[in-house]
């Protein structure tokens, strides 16, 4: 029997406590059966920075999706999640799917895009940045307008060669997207401007104060306000962060600087993000895109897991060999290995053409060859690197008597009648909005320019008393009046108030525009989109932010042509598949561009944009080139296969030569 201290402790055992872990095994999700492995360690994974390679058709939606639905089965409260997208479409898609997933228990999430979210951040702490909230967006036509006013008032006789106001905005928008003062963009992109760089700057000045004085915003306003108001106000910011617990980015690829500053400082708390996107799709360098948000994810934001999703469930393994081998000539990126499930004996082609037109009869022939093999037109595709080389093809087509419908054209809200409705909705959410007030008063017979000066700051205080102006304007002022003076009185709904504007508006369409009777459809179509919201508020800001996609010519042709063929822009076509697809005009020089040649970021640009265009397919490929297309600028006959296919495996595809009969 032990007698001393030592003999009685030396026998027992020490024991550790540890706290033992509630792990949930209740989920109302079958995860693991829905999911492959690396899709469910993106959705598994709760905390902390994670990066998410997705390739090509790889379901990146999906896991979004199944990733919203287990945070809230975690217990997550939905209101603390926010899903960032590039279009209000994609949010809709992924928060609806994880409402089915969930039964409605996603419907609080907070989704949209950056800036329909910096949109609503900002009517809330308007005050905070001197701004008002009832500040009206800008879209990119007004923002134009507004960049020709200012320089014609500062420089009312310019030189020669001076910039567009497109290109004044273009300047303007990459030095706010890029932190980047004006002087340099001018200096590295639009050195042929160097001579006028002062100007330009000052043009710039004057477009930010003019801004300001008459509270309008444009697209690039919002992200910027967004980010002054995070980095001066600390309390605002954490209050975000922490309502914000969990931030998903899609398409992360395609973020500009701007918005990758965002993510971090709302991230500031917790960096719980999830980012998503493929660095093998950016192709948007021209919106302002920085490729280099991807590739710095890591360095960003420290001990970032990253997760890559490979298999693909789009594209056959034929394709997919293509593919790879194509991406594989990129000097940086995440290397990944696309991978499918989907056997087809078919091989993508590599055809060879003696010019354009032979190239275009060979694509009409195999469309109908693809037809008989029961593929819908539906679902066959042209994709083109830029709008102008399908015109041959459209030729063709048309003999062929094969339906088609191009991706472009003047898009619905870009149309004059259409942007004088909305001109008169905006002055009556912000009558300082010059820029409208300008355009519904130039509609008026007997209102020139000089007249503006005397009727807009009466407009702008709301005092529609006619006898305070010279009698010449009363009649032409009559009716306006009268409507701004009825909306003041009755409280209008959206609905009744844009059938009010519309009525006034029939004869000055009636006046103007010689084929008014088609344009009168669209008002219909306006007055039918208004219906769909309650405050004019969000109706205009969503016009400015996420726009109606139809076209104006197809809003009647849609109906009529349901099943046809695309003809795409590889941009526009980013996101979309198709069971067949062509891809026209590959000849070096083209596409490439020869414009990339001397750029090793714009070639690699180019080469991702190939990628891009060879993964829209399931099953068939075809890849065309002429060889006798003439460069006008470099004053040369083009003849060679684009060189993204040269040191190709042969036996990964097929080489065709198409020759005249």
């Amino acid at each position: 029997m032990p007698e001393t201290k030592e003999e009685i402790i030396a026998p027992r055992k020490k024991f550790v406590l540890k706290k033992r872990e509630n792990i949930k095994t209740d989920y109302k999700v079958n995860y693991e059966a829905e999911l492959n492995s690396a899709q469910l360690e993106a959705v598994t994974t709760q905390n902390g920075p994670i990066l998410v390679i997705a390739g090509a058709g790889s379901g990146k939606t999906k896991t979004l999706t199944y990733r919203c639905a287990r945070l809230i089965e975690d217990g997550i409260a939905p209101e603390n999640i926010l899903l960032l997208t590039f279009t209000k479409k994609a949010s809709k898609e992924m928060l609806n799917r994880a409402s089915l997933v969930l039964d409605g228990r996603c419907d609080k999430v907070a989704g949209g895009t950056f800036h329909s979210f910096a949109n609503m951040i900002l009517r809330k702490y308007a005050n905070l940045l001197g701004l008002k909230n009832n500040f009206t967006i800008m879209d990119t036509s007004d923002s134009e307008d507004v960049m020709a006013h200012i320089t014609n008032v500062l420089y009312p006789k310019k030189e020669k060669r001076f910039p567009k106001k497109s290109t004044l905005l273009e300047i303007y928008s990459k030095s706010v997207n890029k932190e980047t003062p004006v002087k340099d963009i001018v200096e590295q992109e639009y050195y042929n401007f160097l001579d006028v760089e002062d100007k330009i700057i000052e043009i710039h000045k004057g477009y930010v104060k003019y801004k300001r004085e008459n509270s309008i915003l444009d697209y690039d306003d919002l992200l910027l306000y967004l980010k002054f108001l995070l980095q001066d106000h600390e309390n605002i910011k954490h209050k975000l962060s922490n309502t914000y617990k969990y931030i998903m980015v899609d398409e992360y690829q395609d973020t500009n600087t701007l918005q990758a500053d965002i993510i971090k400082l709302l991230a500031n708390t917790h960096n719980n993000v999830m980012a998503v996107g493929d660095d093998a799709q950016s192709i948007y360098s021209f919106r302002g895109a920085n490729y280099h948000n991807i590739l710095d994810f890591p360095n960003i934001f420290p001990n970032t897991k990253i997760i890559k999703l490979e298999q693909n469930y789009r594209s056959s393994q034929n394709i997919l060999n293509l593919t790879n081998a194509i991406i594989q000539k990129a000097q940086t990126g995440y290397k990944k290995e696309l991978f499918s499930e989907i056997i087809n004996p078919k091989k993508p082609a590599i055809v060879r053409a003696v010019n354009s037109s032979d190239e275009a009869q060979f694509v009409c022939q195999k469309v109908l060859e693809l037809l008989d093999e029961d593929i819908p037109l539906s679902d066959i595709c042209v994709l083109i690197r830029n709008a102008r080389m399908s015109y041959q093809l459209e030729i063709e087509l048309a003999k062929y008597n094969i339906p088609y419908q191009k991706f472009g054209g003047p898009k619905f809200l870009d149309a004059a009648h259409i942007k004088d409705l909305i001109a008169h909705l905006r002055i009556i959410l912000n009558p300082d909005d010059t820029i409208s007030l300008n355009r519904i008063l130039l509609l008026l017979k007997g209102i020139g320019t000089k007249a503006l000066e005397t009727i807009i700051p009466y407009m702008q205080q709301k005092n529609y008393n006619q006898k305070l102006l010279p009698s010449k304007y009363s009649t032409s002022l009559a009716p306006l009046y009268q409507l701004l003076i009825k909306n003041d009185e009755n409280n209008f709904s959206l609905t009744q108030l844009v059938d009010e504007i519309i009525k006034y508006y029939k004869p000055i369409l009636k006046d103007k525009y010689e084929d008014w009777q088609v344009r009168e459809k669209d008002l219909e179509h306006f007055s039918y989109l208004s219906s769909q919201y309650k405050s004019l508020d969000n109706f205009l800001s969503d016009l400015a932010l996420e726009p109606p996609e139809a076209t104006v010519e197809g809003m009647y042709k849609r109906n009529i042509k349901d099943d046809c063929l695309t003809i795409s822009t590889i941009h526009s076509a980013k996101g979309l598949e198709w069971e067949s697809v062509f891809i026209i005009g590959a000849v070096d020089g083209r596409f490439p561009s020869a414009y990339s040649f001397n750029s090793t970021n714009e070639m690699e640009e180019e080469l991702r944009l190939m990628y891009v265009a060879t993964t829209r397919a399931k099953s068939d490929l075809f890849i065309s080139y002429p060889v006798d297309m003439y460069d006008y600028s470099s004053q040369m006959i083009l003849s060679k296969p684009s060189r993204f296919l040269d040191n190709i495996d042969e036996n990964l595809l097929e080489n065709w030569d198409i020759e005249s009969e």
